[in-house]
C-alpha cells in the first residue's frame, strides 16, 4: 500500500454520505479500508444516483453517488443480527485500527458493538460514531439527513437571494454539505484520535460526531459575525456578507465573479474598469463605507463591466492582480485548463465499465502521493478475500 497510511486497518460500518466519505479518504491516504455491508442490500447509497453504464450503454449496477463515495474499499458481507455474523465482526474488530459506524445512538449496544464492550476486546480501536444529532440530548434519538441540518443549523437563513430581489428565499446549498463536512471533521478526529494513541496513551477513544454539530462549526466566520455583532446575517445571492465588491456581475456575454480584497485592490479594480475617481469619494474610500453604501455603487460598477465580455474582463483583472472567474457548470469544470493540470479529473479501469471517471483527492502529497488502486466495491465481493487475510478463516463465519 502506498500513501501514509499504509499499516492502518479500518471497518467501514457507515451508510450514505458523511462515515462513506471520510473512509474514502483515509482509503486515498493508504489505510486498509474494509466495508461492512448487510448482505441484503448493503449501503443505500448503491441505490442512489445515476445509473453507471458500460461501453455499450448497459447498467452496470452501480451509481453514480455510491461511486462518489467508496474507491479504494473493499467490501464484506456480513449480518451482525446473528451470531455468527457478530463473531466475525468482533474478529474484524480486534485486528482494526479503526471503526467508523452510523447507526441510531445506542442501536449497537444490543449487540455488543457499542464502544464500551469493544474497547474491552480492542483497547486501541478509534471508534468514530457518526450520527444527525449526537449520541446524548433532546434529539439524539431522531432520524435527520442533510437538508434538515442545513436548515436547523442556520445555513438557509444565508443562501439564497435577498429579500426584495427575484427569486428572494432559502436556496437549499447543491450538495450534501452538512455530510461532506461531517465527513471532513471525521476524518481529522480519527487521524487526531490515532496521533495520540500512538504517541501518547497507547490506547483509542470513541469520537462522538453530530452532522448538525459539524454544519454549524463549519459556518465560521458568518456565525462568529453574528456572535460578536448581533446582527443577523442575512441572504445575498453571490454577495458576501463583509466584503464588497465580493459578488457576480453581468458582462457583456456571460457573469463574472469578482472578488476585492482590500481597499488598494478596489483603487486597482476601478482602474481597470475606467472609474479611476471612485476610490476617492468618500462613500467608497474603504470596504466599511462601501458596505454602507452598496445600493450607489454597485450599479456604478455593474454599467462599467457590461462594456466587455468576461474573458476579456478576467484577463484585464488577473494583470492587475484582482481576482476574478467563470461561473462555471461541471461541463466547463472538467475542461478547465487549472484543475486538469492538478488532475482533478481522473479514470481508472473499471470491470463492468471499462473506465470509470472520477473526481481525485486534492491532496498532493511530497513523498507519499495519493493512489487510487481499487474501484468501488460490490456488494460483499471481498468476503472470503478479507476473512482469510485478517483472521486465517473463510466464508462460513460471514453470515
Amino acid at each position: 500500500m502506498s500513501g501514509p497510511l499504509p499499516r492502518i486497518r479500518v471497518l467501514d460500518m457507515t451508510r450514505i454520505f458523511a462515515g462513506p466519505w471520510a473512509a474514502q479518504i483515509l482509503a486515498d491516504f493508504g489505510a486498509e479500508v474494509v466495508k461492512v455491508e448487510h448482505p441484503r442490500g448493503g449501503d443505500d447509497v448503491r441505490r442512489m444516483g445515476f445509473p453507471q453504464m458500460d461501453a455499450e450503454g448497459r447498467q452496470t449496477g452501480d451509481t453514480s453517488s455510491f461511486l462518489a463515495m467508496n474507491r479504494g474499499k473493499r467490501s464484506v458481507a456480513l449480518d451482525i443480527a446473528t451470531p455468527d455474523g457478530q463473531q466475525a465482526l468482533r474478529a474484524l474488530i480486534g485486528k482494526a485500527d479503526v471503526l467508523i459506524e452510523n447507526f441510531k445512538a445506542g442501536s449497537l449496544e444490543r449487540y455488543g458493538l457499542d464502544y464500551a464492550a469493544l474497547s474491552t476486546l480492542n483497547p486501541r480501536l478509534v471508534y468514530c460514531s457518526i450520527t444527525g444529532f449526537g449520541q446524548d440530548g433532546p434529539y439524539a434519538a431522531l432520524p435527520g439527513y442533510d437538508p434538515i441540518f442545513q436548515a436547523m443549523s442556520g445555513l438557509l437563513s444565508v443562501t439564497g437571494n435577498a429579500e426584495g430581489t427575484a427569486g428572494a428565499g432559502p436556496a437549499l446549498v447543491g450538495y450534501s454539505v452538512s455530510d461532506i463536512n461531517a465527513g471532513f471533521y471525521a476524518t481529522i478526529a480519527i487521524l487526531a484520535a490515532l496521533h495520540h494513541r500512538d504517541t501518547v496513551s497507547g490506547h483509542g477513544q470513541h469520537i462522538d460526531l453530530a452532522l448538525l454539530d459539524a454544519q454549524v462549526a463549519a459556518q465560521s466566520h458568518i456565525a462568529m459575525n453574528y456572535l460578536v455583532s448581533g446582527r443577523m446575517p442575512v441572504r445575498a445571492g453571490t454577495a458576501s456578507q463583509i466584503n464588497t465588491p465580493w459578488q457576480s456581475f453581468q458582462t457583456a456575454d456571460r457573469p463574472l465573479m469578482v472578488a476585492v480584497g482590500n481597499d488598494r485592490q478596489f483603487a486597482q479594480f476601478c482602474e481597470v474598469l475606467g472609474l479611476p475617481d471612485l476610490p476617492a469619494d468618500p462613500r467608497f474610500t474603504t470596504n466599511r463605507q462601501r458596505m454602507a453604501h452598496k445600493l450607489e455603487l454597485l450599479p456604478l460598477l455593474q454599467q462599467a463591466l457590461m462594456a466587455r465580455g468576461a474573458d476579456q474582463w478576467m484577463t484585464m483583472l488577473n494583470e492587475a492582480g484582482i481576482s476574478s472567474g467563470p461561473l462555471n457548470d461541471f461541463a466547463a469544470a472538467l475542461h478547465d485548463p487549472q484543475l486538469r493540470h492538478r488532475g482533478m479529473w481522473g479514470e481508472m479501469p473499471h470491470p463492468r465499465a471499462g473506465t470509470m471517471p472520477f473526481v481525485a483527492n486534492p491532496v498532493q502529497f511530497s513523498g507519499t502521493p495519493v493512489t487510487y488502486g481499487r474501484v468501488p466495491p460490490q456488494l460483499g465481493e471481498h468476503t472470503e478475500e478479507v476473512l482469510a487475510e485478517w483472521l486465517g478463516t473463510g466464508a462460513d463465519k460471514a453470515s
